[in-house]
Formats: C-alpha cells, structure tokens, sequence
C-alpha cells in the first residue's frame, strides 16, 4: 500500500504532521465497513522509531548509516496491507527516489505522497533553539548540524514524479489535507490506481542464447561510450549521449562519474538481471534507463 514521505526543514514539526495523519489514519481505517480497507494497518518509521540520535547528522558517514537504516525499516514494513508514514529528514531528492521506487517495485495498489511541511527557516531555527535549551529531551540539532541541513535541504518539486502528489502543509495549519491525502493513497471508493514498477526492475525469465554475454557485452559498451565522452569533455561535467537504438538520450551527472562508480552501478544491474530480465533487444534502453536513475542519486 502506499508510501507516505514526510519532507521539510528540521524542527519543522513533520513528525507532529507524521502522527496527525497515523490518528487519522486509524480513524478512517477502525470505522471501514470495506473489507480491504479494515485489513490495513499503519506504520510509523522515523529517527526516534528507530532509536537514531540527531547527532548522527554530524557526520557524512553515521548519516549515511541512519539513512540506510529507514530505508531498510520502510522496505521491511512496505506491502499490500501496510500503510507506511516516513517520517526521516528526507531532504536529499535521490534518496526520495528510491524510495518511490520501492512503493513502485511492490506492484499493489500503491501511490506516494510528499507531504511538505512549510515551515519557514527562521520559524526551525527558533524552534530548535529552544529544543537544545530543553536539557530533558534529545529534541534539538546542535547548531552547525541544523545549518547545514537547512543548506543542503533539497525542497520537493512536484514537477517530477517521484515527489507527486506534492502536499504543502504549512506551520498555521491545524492538520494535513486529510481527506485530499487519504483519496490519493487509497481512494473514495477504496480503489487507486494500479502503479506498474520502472521497467528496469521488472523481473522475467530470460529464455535466450547468449544473454549473460550480451548483458555483459553491452553494459561495457556504453560504459566504454561514458568514459570516452568525458575524456573529450574533460571538465566540463553533465551533457547528453545518443546510444544507438535507444530513443531516450543518456543524462550524464554534472560531476563526473569515476569509472569505479560506473563499474559498481554496471555490477549492480547485471546481478539484478542475471537470471530474470528483459529481451535483449531492450537492454540498451533499459540500461540507459537504469544510468539516468542512478545519476539523479
């Protein structure tokens, strides 16, 4: 079922918004006559759930460990009967796509939904302050840490589809647009739409000669194609590739990637269509597909 994502600055009040929508949430689901939606059950994961410190944002790699730790707790909890609020920073736009990817990739009834809250900066600021004065709670971020969030916060654009729907809740609000929320997650007939995972990773059999060679074979190609091009662009990062026979054009990161990252990315993709996968004819486009995903991490 669906994913929540609960995004803004810190202290700006998202697990407030977080625990107004598991109440109503309940609420909605205990007075259900439907028999779907009596089933379901709500699940809250963020830092306090998990028992992370907001200290773990003080340095790049105890945050890299906190996050991987909601993303294992959301993946776990993520199914059919399960509605799952995220309520971590969720401020880097990559780590917000891969987790719509996950909601995408349980093929059920599924959708995501951002729920922004608008707090303004300087309304955090004061707030954390005082969350750091209170010595009887572990409320507060120390001062570098929420600064630098507040720098690196990267704001939901509901342009794209993986922060869309997009909610902006802001800090007079009494609650969340419940009702518009509870419609998009499970609908006012309790049915959604049913959302098809990316094309990279679907998993069929694979029935032809020679697929591992050409997997093989093709990935190195393009990868081949990735270094010459920024060997003849040296310093410039970012720009286009055209792969033969793919219609979609190769999105290349504005910092050019390393030959060890595209050689982790390549592994990464041969290991998950090593036994499943695709014709051959697609493997291109597919993996084409798969680089421009991973560049927007």
């Amino acid at each position: 079922m669906p994913l929540v994502l609960i995004s803004g600055y810190p202290s700006a009040g998202k697990t407030t918004r977080a625990l107004q929508l598991k109440t109503l949430f309940e609420e909605k689901i205990a007075s259900s006559t439907d028999a779907r939606i009596s089933r379901l059950k709500v699940h809250h994961v963020n830092d306090q759930t998990l028992g992370v410190s907001r200290h773990v944002y003080h340095t790049a790699k105890a945050e890299k460990d906190a996050r991987a730790e909601e993303y294992s707790a959301v993946k776990r909890v993520l199914s059919p009967h399960d509605i799952v609020i995220a309520d971590g920073m969720n401020y880097i736009k990559g780590f917000r796509y891969q987790l719509y990817c996950e909601a995408k990739a349980v093929q059920t009834p599924n959708c995501v939904v951002k729920v922004h809250v608008g707090t303004p900066a300087d309304k955090c600021r004061e707030i954390n302050t005082k969350l750091l004065a209170d010595k009887e709670i572990d409320g507060g971020y120390e001062e570098e840490d929420f600064e630098n969030l507040i720098f690196r916060y990267e704001e939901p654009n509901g342009m794209t589809r993986w922060d869309s729907p997009l909610f902006t809740v802001l800090d007079e609000d009494e609650t969340p647009p419940f009702e518009k929320i509870w419609e998009v997650l499970v609908g006012s007939d309790g049915k959604t739409k049913v959302v098809r995972p990316n094309q990279a990773t679907v998993l069929k059999p694979a029935t032809e000669q020679n697929y591992l060679y050409e997997l093989d074979k093709t990935t190195s190609d393009i990868l081949a194609q990735i270094m010459t091009y920024q060997k003849d662009h040296e310093g410039e990062g970012g720009g286009e590739i055209t792969v033969q026979d793919v219609e979609k054009p190769l999105e290349l990161p504005a910092t050019p990637a390393t030959l060890p990252q595209l050689q982790r990315i390549r592994r990464q993709f041969i290991t998950m269509n090593r036994q499943h996968s695709f014709s051959k004819s697609r493997m291109r486009e597919v993996f084409v597909d798969y680089l421009n995903h991973e560049f927007l991490r």
